[in-house]
């Protein structure tokens, strides 16, 4: 009795199909056309693909702060769009060149040491020059003082009218320094300012050097003016 039962048992499990005998598991669906949902996977693909796309986030943020640093570094190395400093130059130049054309005595030492004890005597001696050469050396040294004059005339405006550039000059740098985009830029136009104010405070010395010139040719003058009045009364009245 329990053979025929056995081989019937084992014709039955022969007569069922493949796919019954390898069943999905509790959690798998089975769908039309033999294709099998696993919701385990499924979630588990996802997540893998969450993880990747966040990796890839990452990935550009960092980017993205690197092209920032690289932009503002760029930002640091720009220069101002534009420079005073030929302007300084080309106003310094120009009162240098009043400076170096004085006529007469200039601001030369080796010139002072040689030609001012010539113009301007320290005494005439006993017995002064004739008349005509005591006029001659008067007009000479009141050509001196008026020139110095002038000079000092001729340097004081050219400080003035470079007074006005550079006040034009200084608003353009205040806004470059306003708009400026790098460290550079705003270390640029503050050395520029500096060079504006050196180049006031040396055109002042320019000016005040030419007033002195002029106010100490005159007061040269003056003095052998004096000292030729003493002489000329002395060999009037003799001994």
């Amino acid at each position: 009795m329990k053979r025929p039962a056995v081989l019937f048992a084992s014709v039955a499990i022969a007569a069922l199909p493949l796919s019954a005998l390898t069943a999905p598991p509790a959690s798998a669906q089975l769908f039309g056309g033999g294709i099998v949902y696993d919701p385990a996977n499924h979630a588990e693909n996802i997540l893998q693909a969450i993880r990747a796309l966040q990796q890839i986030n990452q990935q550009i943020q960092q980017l993205t702060h690197e092209i920032q640093m690289l932009e503002n570094m760029a930002r640091d190395l720009e220069t101002l769009p534009d420079s005073i400093a030929d302007d300084i130059l080309r106003r310094m130049r120009r009162i240098d060149d009043l400076m170096r054309d004085a006529e007469g005595i200039g601001y030369r030492v080796e010139e002072i040491e040689h030609e001012y004890e010539e113009v301007y005597p320290e005494d005439y001696g006993a017995e002064p020059p004739r008349q005509a050469v005591l006029v001659e050396e008067a007009r000479a040294r009141w050509l001196q003082s008026r020139t110095a004059y002038r000079e000092s005339l001729q340097v004081t405006a050219s400080v003035v009218s470079s007074a006005r550039e550079d006040s034009e000059s200084l608003d353009r740098l205040i806004a470059d320094s306003q708009s400026a985009v790098g460290n550079l830029q705003v270390a640029q136009a503050g050395n520029q300012i500096d060079a504006l104010q050196t180049e006031q405070l040396m055109q002042m010395e320019a000016m005040m050097a030419a007033h002195y010139r002029a106010e100490a040719l005159e007061r040269a003058r003056q003095l052998v003016e004096a000292e030729r009045g003493r002489a000329r009364t002395r060999a009037f009245l003799g001994d």
